[in-house]
Order: C-alpha cells, then structure tokens, then sequence
C-alpha cells in the first residue's frame, strides 16, 4: 500500500527534524501544499512559533509577472513565508533527502480572488455568492487554474501531482466563523450548492430549460425542505429530468476544468484526484464525474470518519475501475482520529485501498511520530502480503 504524507512548505523548511521524521516513518512521498487557500495553521514542529496565519490563497512558487500579466485572475504570493520559491524549496530539501515529492495543488478554493471578482465565483438560486468557490463552469476559471498548475510543478522533480477542489465548492466549505453545520438537511445542501450563474445558466438553456424558472423551483424547494425542519430525512422533489440537467451542467463544466489542468501537466506524470462517490459532492473532494477515471491514476476519498471509511474504499472499489488506484484519506489530528490507527488502515486494505493518504504530517507534531509509523507500517505490511500472495 503506497504512502502518502501531506505537509506546508514551511513545515519542511524550519529545521530538518519533520523530514527526519518522514524518513523514518517509511513514507513513500510527501505531498507539499504549492497552491494552497487561505488557513491558521498550527506549527507544533517548530520552535519559533506556534501558527502561520496564511491571510488568503497562495502560490508558493515565484509569482512570474510575465506569465500572469493582463489576467484578471491571478495567484498572490505569500509575505508570510520569507522564501519566494518556498514550495520548490521544500521539494528540493525532500529530494536531497531522498524522499520523493509531490505537488499538492488546491484550484477553486480561493476567497481573495471570489471577493475581488464576484463574477466568477458561484452563485446560488436566491442570487448570494459564493466568494471561496470559483465556478468551474467559467472559462477564465478553467484557465487560471491551468496556468496555476504550469505554474505549481514547474522545473520540479516530482513523483505525483495531487489535485484538490478540482471541480465545484458549494454552500458549506470552509467560509470564515461558519455557521452553518447542523442548519440545513444533506438535500438542502445539495440544492444551495447548484451553481446558478449565468455560465451555468446556460448550460441549462442548452438543454432546453428556462433559467429562471430552474432557480425559482431551487429556491421553492429550499425553502419547503427548510419549513419541515427534518434535517437527516427531506428529500427534493425535483424532477427527474430537472435533477439530470443540473448535475450534467456541473459535470460537463468539471470535466472541462480537469481537462484544461491536465494539459499543463507533462503527459505521463502520476496524477491523483481527490474526490467523492456522490456526483452531487462539493469541496475540496468534488464528485466524479463518468470521465474522471480515465484521466487520474488514483482517487482519494475521505476516510476520516473511522466508522465509514471501510464501506467507503469498498463502495469505490466496486464502482471504479479496476486499473484505478484508491486511496483512503485519513487523518492523525483532531477529534475523530481512529483510536489503534493500526487496525484501520488494515481496514481500509482489506475493503480494496491501495494507498494511504495521512493528513497531516505537520498539524500531527511530533508526539504523534507513533501514530504516524504505525499507519506506515500497517500499510507496508499490507503491501508485503500482497506480493506474497501475488510473486
């Protein structure tokens, strides 16, 4: 079972103790967050400091003026870190150590640049904007995030490049003191998370619909769902031909972003997809769409919730491809961390992952070194049965 480990730039710059620390873990490669949204980030691995407040959305690779002249969408460099190139240093300070690197790029998540231009952000059925959420279905958006991954994986040795929020971000992700968990029924998400701008409007004119009266039967639907108060039971009662527009208006505009990202990539680099089972899904492990499949080498899916994890890698396993590698999410901070971390990643093998994402070597510190060598070792255990069974 591969081994992913994910890590900031500047987790790996202060001092050499966390990529020491990654070196005896087994580690088959460090994810560096390149592009990354806006985040307080604990430092527990550091003696200077206790946190990075990264203000907004980040590229930490040279901003080159003469790439991103005249775009109206652009990265901003970090004045938090003091290096420019900070996450090609860090690559390159993993290499030294023999330690392969991947690039992890976050592409849609970006409030500074949704409230700087509202236009391209989603918008939903009662007209509020979404500004963390570029709307994939906008063509400035698809290139942004193309020249965003030229950007984020040039003149780098790499061994994958990971792609988050690569596809559409809805109502609940990540928006400053949010409030919003526990108001609203998963089906009442799902409908506040239906892009209605004028892109995506059209993509419904395209199949026949009116765009108003699609965001009129929206915001009817909401709030009937919301009168009954049942958060774990509404359902929608959009038609079925309704329903069917809307989400291939989100997958065509999906499909089309991963396209454009991929052709900034060198054909034949190692690309794995973050995403979700559920096409309706959206944040940073957007749905699948039928074509994703084809164009990654692996999908990771969230198991941070021991108790599901397991249904969910077998749930993947029988409904993706078998060439596909499958990738099990799974945290060691915070409070659902899986108590023998052990024998969950021999779960998560034994219902079909070939590979294990570990979130997140520098938030974990260096008091969880244990968890972090046993969910390694039970992964390259699992790997060592495998050939065993299969020479």
């Amino acid at each position: 079972m591969r081994t992913t480990g994910y890590a900031y730039p500047w987790d790996l710059l202060d001092g050499n103790e966390l990529i020491d620390s990654a070196g005896e873990s087994g580690l088959d490669e460090v994810a560096v967050a390149v592009a990354y949204h806006s985040t307080r980030a604990a430092t527990p691995w550091s003696a200077r400091h206790s946190a990075v407040l990264a203000r907004h959305a980040a590229l930490y690779r040279p901003v080159r003026e003469g790439v991103w002249r005249g775009r109206t969408l652009r990265p901003s460099p970090p004045d938090w870190v003091a290096r420019e190139d900070s996450a090609g240093d860090a690559v390159r300070a993993l290499g030294a150590a023999g330690i392969p690197a991947a690039a992890w790029i976050v592409l849609t998540h970006n409030s500074a640049l949704g409230l700087a231009h509202p236009e391209y952000a989603v918008r939903n059925c009662f007209g509020e904007t979404y500004p963390w959420a570029l709307c994939p279905a906008r063509p400035a958006v698809r290139e942004y995030a193309a020249t965003l991954t030229a950007e984020a994986v040039d003149g780098l040795d790499l061994s994958s490049v990971i792609l988050e929020a690569c596809g559409p971000l809805g109502a609940v992700h990540q928006h400053q003191h949010e409030k919003t968990e526990a108001v609203w029924a998963p089906s009442v998400v799902r409908l506040l998370s239906v892009c209605c701008c004028s892109a995506c409007a059209s993509g419904w004119a395209g199949a026949g619909l009116v765009p108003e009266e699609v965001r009129d039967r929206l915001r009817t639907e909401v709030r009937r769902m919301v009168a009954t108060g049942e958060l774990g039971l509404t359902e929608d009662r959009l038609p079925s031909a309704l329903r069917a527009a809307l989400l291939a208006t989100r997958q065509d505009a999906t499909d089309a972003l991963r396209a454009e990202v991929l052709s900034a990539v060198t054909p034949g680099t190692r690309i794995v997809l973050h995403g979700d089972l559920d096409p309706w899904a959206t944040g940073a492990l957007p749905g699948l769409t039928p074509g994703a499949a084809a164009d990654a080498d692996a999908v990771v899916l969230s198991g941070w919730v021991p108790e599901s994890g397991a249904a969910t890698v077998a749930a993947a396993r029988a409904a993706l491809p078998g060439h596909l590698a499958i990738g099990g999410y799974v945290s060691v901070v915070g409070a659902r961390v899986a108590p023998d971390i052990g024998s969950y990643v021999r779960a998560l093998g034994a219902a079909g992952a070939d590979e294990l994402h570990l979130y997140h070597l520098g938030l974990a510190g260096p008091g969880r070194r244990p968890a972090l060598r046993a969910a390694t070792s039970a992964a390259h255990a699992l790997g060592r049965e495998e050939r065993e069974r299969h020479p």
